[in-house]
């Protein structure tokens, strides 16, 4: 059996490879076509104009969903290991919402274009990595928290330095990027795709391109981290079924029986 056939791997490693894809594949295509510079742009700038535009919306909005998927199960995961820690259930439940939240602000950044619409795009921007540092944090301290009885020190260690890796990256990029926007080096700076290393605010743009890209492969080598985790988990999707047909017709409530219809691995 490959490594990948093990239980639920291949949901944070289809995550991991789709995701790369779609920031590669949406970079390659514009450089291609001479829409962005080939010197580190932003990743929004990479999925701006179509059709580049095009493959980056439905390619990011498959891995927010697969990240919800890939969201939950940890989370199923977690709960099942720790029945009664009432400290460690609370954080689940928090490390699941802020997980979910993050995976919607993935979805707003494939589908709101920075350079239409900015604010909007700025808003999933903090959803999916400012909330998505705390559920990296989360994750953490309940890797801490596990250890040594569930989770190996190794496994909490790599999780803290790609944490801080990731909130390294935030920080750089935050800084730089309002360095950028200030207004010291002029005006519509978001609208500018093309830049000159002569140009005003050209550092302050290399800075806060290299933080983002720094960030966005960051969130990948975490989730990669749960991939021995996941090899150790399946699930089963029950279905019962509450009648002997699927029509409303008074036959079809007369027995309390439940017949078990489904009991598959997904």
């Amino acid at each position: 059996m490959w490594w990948f056939q093990q239980g639920l791997s291949f949901l944070p490693a289809a995550l991991v490879v789709w995701s790369a894809a779609s920031f590669v594949f949406s970079y390659i295509t514009a450089i291609v076509l001479h829409h962005v510079d080939p010197l580190v742009p932003y990743i929004s700038d990479t999925g701006t104009i179509p059709p580049e535009r095009c493959l980056f919306g439905i390619m990011l909005s498959i891995s927010a969903f697969l990240g919800v998927a890939t969201v939950y199960v940890r989370y199923k995961q977690v709960h099942a290991l720790n029945p009664e820690r009432s400290k460690i259930i609370k954080l689940n439940k928090l490390g699941l919402t802020l997980g979910l939240m993050s995976c919607f602000g993935l979805c707003i950044i494939a589908n709101f274009q920075k350079c239409i619409l900015y604010y909007i795009h700025v808003v999933g921007a903090c959803l999916t990595f400012g909330v998505g540092a705390i559920y990296m944090l989360v994750q953490t301290i309940l890797s801490y928290l596990m250890q040594p009885e569930l989770h190996s020190k190794d496994v909490f260690w790599i999780r803290l330095t790609v944490l801080l890796w990731s909130c390294s990256s935030i920080v750089s990029m935050f800084v730089s990027s309002v360095v950028l926007y200030s207004g010291l080096y002029g005006t519509n700076l978001v609208q500018k795709l093309h830049w000159d290393s002569q140009d005003k605010g050209y550092t302050a743009h290399i800075i806060s391109t290299i933080s983002e890209w720094s960030l966005a492969f960051s969130f990948l080598s975490f989730f990669l981290t749960y991939i021995r985790d996941f090899q150790k988990i399946s699930l089963r999707a029950v279905v019962s079924l509450h009648g002997q047909t699927l029509y409303n017709t008074p036959q079809s409530f007369g027995t309390d029986e439940q017949t078990l219809l489904v009991a598959g691995s997904i």
